[in-house]
């Protein structure tokens, strides 16, 4: 069974930065693609930032100030948040689409979230 922890979240000032780690435990045979997902109080999930071996993808309010990375080896993504402002105020989650053997299904795992706080 993979589980993904995640942490790095907390509170700080508008302008701040903070760096969001998710490591995958257990054995994974192949992951497609690392994501970071956010969820702000009454509204939809976003894709935040995603990374695959083709490189990577942000959504538009993020871009120049986020950067997503990896280190294959670890099975570990990371988000670096920089220039923080009050609308990044979320729970974000990483996410893999993995699959665990050869030849099992494709899968979404996630982490359990962790909360991201800009104050003004």
């Amino acid at each position: 069974q993979v589980q993904l922890v995640e942490s790095g979240g907390g509170l700080v000032q508008a302008g701040g930065s903070l760096r969001l780690s998710c490591a995958a435990s257990g054995s994974i045979f192949r992951i497609n693609a690392m994501g970071w997902y956010r969820q702000a109080p009454g509204k939809q999930r976003e894709l935040v930032a995603l990374i695959t071996s083709g490189g990577t993808n942000y959504t538009n309010s993020v871009k120049g100030r986020f950067t997503i990375s990896r280190d294959n080896a670890k099975n570990t993504v990371y988000l670096q948040m920089n220039s923080l402002k009050p609308d990044d105020t979320a729970v974000y989650y990483c996410n893999f689409n993995a699959k665990l053997t050869p030849f099992a299904r494709v899968y979404d795992y996630w982490g359990q979230g962790t909360q991201v706080t800009v104050s003004s």
